[in-house]
């Protein structure tokens, strides 16, 4: 099985009972934003919406410029257009002088203050790379291409 591009379905469920926040106006016992990584997977890992957590399971190895568990990121405040809420990575996500261990083709967003929970993976064409730099731009934080859309 290869990795496929979806919102997790455990996500989906863990939104709706309030574990994730991604700004800090929410109503827990804590308004802090939680803490979000994206980390990148080999093309032979399968990666997709039944992915709960975040492991080290096909996970690019920490060589050259990759250190394992991804690269920390902040999320746009979420906002709505119609009955569709989203939000995007408030930055591109970027890694300078990187060695792949081998091909990859998948980061997962995932959400390390609340026990490595998926909340999503996107897939792109595969990546092999030698001492170069990779970078995952962002598309524009809107209802039609938000990077995490809930319409």
């Amino acid at each position: 099985m290869a990795n496929t591009q979806a919102m997790a379905t455990s996500y989906k469920v863990e939104q709706l009972n309030g574990v994730h926040a991604f700004g800090t106006t929410v109503t827990r016992g804590s308004t802090a934003a939680d803490t979000f990584k994206a980390a990148l997977f080999l093309a032979t890992a399968t990666i997709g919406a039944a992915t709960t957590a975040y492991s080290t399971t096909g996970e690019l190895a920490a060589t050259g410029n990759y250190t394992a568990g991804g690269v920390t990121f902040t999320w746009i405040a979420p906002s709505s257009t119609g009955t569709t809420a989203f939000t995007t990575p408030s930055a591109s996500f970027s890694w300078t002088a990187l060695t792949s261990s081998g091909a990859f083709d998948c980061v997962l967003l995932y959400n390390s203050t609340q026990a490595n929970r998926a909340v999503a993976s996107y897939t792109f064409g595969s990546q092999t790379i030698t001492a170069g730099n990779f970078s995952l731009t962002q598309p524009v934080n809107d209802a039609t291409t938000g990077l995490l859309r809930v319409a």
